[in-house]
């Protein structure tokens, strides 16, 4: 039995590794849309025929290069706001949704620091101490570039970060190109979801990922579908942001009032589907 047992373990790790070579090189060379927009790219696909993970998706990423002549910044409100509202009242050039936050009382339920003024606070979960395991990321703003770093386990220790511009989310997927360690017993991280994610590359270039899903069309992903996604992308560190049905990609000028996704907070595959959220991530023109 319990060579039966061996035997069936390495068969499913040799099947795993011919679908993940499967999955990387349908992502890699399918047949991307592409556009350049002043210094930056927006790239989308649409999978239609199951072929990557076995499912359809739809995926947006807007590349940064870090000589774009553009810089992340981040945005708040007490009031939860459509992400390209947000970014309209800031003249941003594109936004994605930022960290999680709570529906009903808006304010924000992970650590979040702009300009040096701490609007929100890690909020622990029924079942942890300090911090809930979504928590354990942090997206920080130097000069308007970002940096990804590993918090530590401590409810307030980004106070002890010198940053103006903090904003906490996770789980942290990647860093310095190696895969994190995540909770596998919640169905926020084993089922698929609508994601969003920041990632950086190796030459400093910032990438803006929103997948699609919770329909037909788009089913989404697994942090572990997101987090191989984000590797074959060539991304050294990752961080997930909340997702569901505040994922949502803005860029000024596009059609459907600038929403390049299918926001799913209306529960249909389209443009309208936008929900109102606590924080944003922005890209603004350098000053």
């Amino acid at each position: 039995m319990n060579k039966l047992r061996l035997l069936t373990a390495i068969f499913l790790l040799c099947a795993s590794c011919v679908w993940a070579q499967t999955d990387s090189a349908t992502l890699v060379n399918a047949a991307w849309q592409v556009d350049s927009l002043d210094g930056m790219v927006l790239k989308k696909v649409h999978f239609t025929h199951h072929e990557y993970f076995n499912s359809n998706q739809f995926i947006a990423i807007l590349e940064i290069p870090a000589q774009s002549g553009k810089r992340l910044a981040f945005a708040y409100e007490p009031e939860r706001t459509p992400t390209s509202v947000i970014a309209q009242r800031h003249d941003a050039v594109a936004a994605i949704n930022g960290s999680f936050f709570d529906m009903d009382k808006h304010h924000p339920v992970c650590h979040l620091r702009i300009d040096g003024e701490e609007l929100g606070e890690n909020t622990p979960g029924t079942d942890t101490v300090n911090r809930k395991y979504y928590q354990y990321g942090t997206l920080v703003l130097r000069e308007g570039a970002p940096h990804i770093l590993r918090t530590d386990s401590a409810r307030t220790w980004e106070r002890s970060l010198p940053d103006s511009n903090v904003m906490t989310a996770g789980p942290l997927l990647i860093l310095r190109g190696e895969t994190q360690p995540f909770r596998h017993d919640r169905t926020f991280v084993s089922n698929r979801h609508p994601r969003t994610a920041v990632g950086i590359r190796p030459d400093g270039t910032t990438l803006l990922f929103v997948v699609d899903g919770r329909t037909k069309e788009s089913e989404g992903m697994s942090l572990d579908e997101l987090t191989s996604t984000l590797h074959w992308l060539g991304c050294k560190d990752a961080l997930n942001m909340d997702g569901g049905g505040s994922t949502t990609l803005y860029i000024k000028g596009k059609p459907y009032d600038g929403i390049v996704n299918y926001p799913i907070n209306n529960g249909r595959f389209d443009h309208t589907g936008e929900r109102g959220v606590s924080n944003a991530i922005l890209v603004v023109k350098n000053r």
